[in-house]
């Protein structure tokens, strides 16, 4: 990785499993709701409010790259109208991702970023929109470009181009790692960046992608 100045890391999955944290934040504030506002999940679960804000996606498919808008909006509306005040749709978003950011790295991640954070800059580079004070990891990253902030999600070339900008490199001085095929490893190369794919779980590669990059199992593996 001779030309390589710059790391950008995927983080849901990448650097952590995120089906239990976001699992856990929705059985959160669910119960929260049910405390302080009971009539606004009277006749929801927390299956009917994931239908919810996927109604909303639809409603708003320039936002639906933005998460945190889809879970507050859908929440405000899902709170108005069981006759609840805006605050409470603030204070129960605060419930939710406060949980959704309370993360447990996989084992390699700490030693692997505070390894190689002493020869590259590292970038979170998520679609998603987990905070990186609040779960643990600001420290071994220089910035942070999102699917939010960019304005698209990965794959699309506006989030790399992003990265670019920010990072102030050329795209060939970053190397991209992630766990989606389509939206890190297709995303990065067709952004001319190289990428590495993070093979978490022995999925297979998708074939109609042709060759696959540069797998790893475990963040340690890379240079």
């Amino acid at each position: 990785m001779a030309d390589i100045k710059v790391l950008s890391f995927d983080l849901d999955d990448t650097l952590w499993p995120v089906g239990p944290a976001i699992a856990a934040a929705e059985r959160a504030v669910y119960d929260w709701l049910r405390e302080h506002c009971p009539q606004a999940v009277a006749s929801h679960s927390i299956e009917s409010m994931r239908g919810l804000r996927g109604a909303l996606a639809e409603r708003f498919p320039e936002r639906r790259h933005d998460l945190t808008f889809l879970r507050h909006r859908a929440l405000s509306e899902q709170l108005a109208q069981a006759g609840y005040a805006q605050a409470h749709a603030d204070d129960a978003f605060e419930v939710f991702f406060a949980a959704r950011n309370r993360v447990v790295l996989y084992e390699d991640v700490a030693p692997a970023l505070a390894r190689l954070r002493k020869r590259y800059r590292l970038f979170a580079l998520s679609n998603g929109n987990a905070d990186l004070h609040r779960c643990g990891v600001a420290h071994w990253f220089d910035g942070h470009v999102n699917a939010q902030s960019a304005g698209a999600p990965k794959p699309d070339a506006r989030i790399f181009a992003e990265l670019v900008r920010v990072a102030g490199v050329a795209p060939r001085q970053i190397l991209h790692v992630g766990d989606d095929p389509h939206a890190d490893v297709v995303g990065a190369r067709q952004a001319r960046l190289a990428a590495v794919w993070v093979r978490r779980h022995a999925q297979a590669w998708p074939r109609e992608l042709g060759e696959p990059p540069r797998t790893i199992s475990a963040l340690h593996e890379l240079d």
